[in-house]
């Protein structure tokens, strides 16, 4: 196994084998991301996405008329945000840099979504430079489209699937990938994701699903180790359901999820790589890799 940073590396070295079990999940080291709120707001004023290292824009700035907004999503101020979400609202811009240009979200979608430094290098490990063509990859719980956006963006990836069953936050979705100039790159489906994957007929060769499950709210971070069954749909129920359609997945799951039960998702691969993703020396989740998923995270 490989070592990982001091604290949280060594409470999951902890985690990772079970007893009598003889085969460890390949633990590799935390991904670092470094970047203050100053710097979101002015990259978001540039209109360049945050990490871009040449200055460009990833996406396309773009002026957005005022629409009336679905049912579901609020568009708050400093003085109008609930309490319980002023945390998150203080850090808007490492949600999405692009947050002035008119970003859509839901309540829930301001503890869901994926900062978007962490979605963008999660899209570049999924999808790096040396894969031999562009993939498909499905989004299976899309939220408001933090991870979809950064998919979609990618030039190695052809097209990206975004479903949820919640109708506010696939408009969120859809109307944040405009502001974000990939729109036409995403098909958003509004469905269930167990259902859709029951019915799969494959119809569409998908090279790669993405999970990011509703966690049942920030309570899991109480934890020392986090019981991935106790989501708001059990780590292996949705495990199951993706391999119906591809064994090429990934799960985004809490930075304190129990290693051993992600490893007995896949009790035959002995080479399941799981990341702990960070901001500011911060883990904010881990990420899963099964089957031949990792191939960017040694590039």
């Amino acid at each position: 196994m490989t070592r990982v940073d001091e604290s949280l590396g060594r409470k999951r070295a902890r985690q990772t084998q079970k007893k009598g079990q003889s085969k460890p999940v390949n633990l590799l080291a935390k991904q670092q991301l470094t970047i203050t709120t100053d710097e979101m707001k002015r990259q978001s004023a540039d209109g360049h996405g945050p990490g871009d290292a040449n200055g460009s824009a990833r996406g396309k700035k773009r002026k957005l008329a005022a629409v009336t907004l679905p049912d579901g999503v609020s568009m708050y101020t400093k003085e109008t945000i609930p309490w319980d979400l002023t945390g998150y609202w203080r850090q808007r811009y490492s949600l999405f840099s692009l947050w002035d240009e008119g970003i859509w979200i839901t309540d829930e979608g301001y503890y869901s979504v994926t900062p978007e430094l962490v979605a963008q290098k999660i899209a570049d490990h999924i999808l790096p430079s040396s894969l031999a063509k562009p993939y498909v990859v499905m989004d299976a719980f899309c939220g408001v489209g933090g991870n979809a956006i950064q998919f979609a963006l990618s030039p190695q990836c052809e097209k990206v699937i975004a479903i949820d069953h919640d109708k506010a936050m696939l408009a969120c979705a859809r109307h944040n990938a405009e502001v974000y100039g990939v729109a036409e790159k995403i098909e958003f489906v509004e469905a269930d994701f167990f259902e859709y994957a029951a019915q799969w007929k494959g119809d569409i060769d998908v090279d790669v699903i993405f999970l990011s499950p509703p966690w049942g709210g920030p309570s899991y971070k109480h934890d020392e180790v986090f019981d991935l069954e106790a989501m708001t749909y059990g780590g292996k129920k949705i495990y199951a359901a993706a391999r119906k359609i591809t064994p090429e997945i990934v799960m985004y799951l809490p930075r304190n999820g129990d290693l051993n039960q992600i490893l007995d998702y896949d009790p035959d691969n002995d080479d399941i790589k799981v990341v702990h993703y960070c901001l500011q020396q911060r883990s904010k989740a881990l990420c899963a890799y099964f089957g031949n998923t990792a191939a960017g995270l040694l590039e």
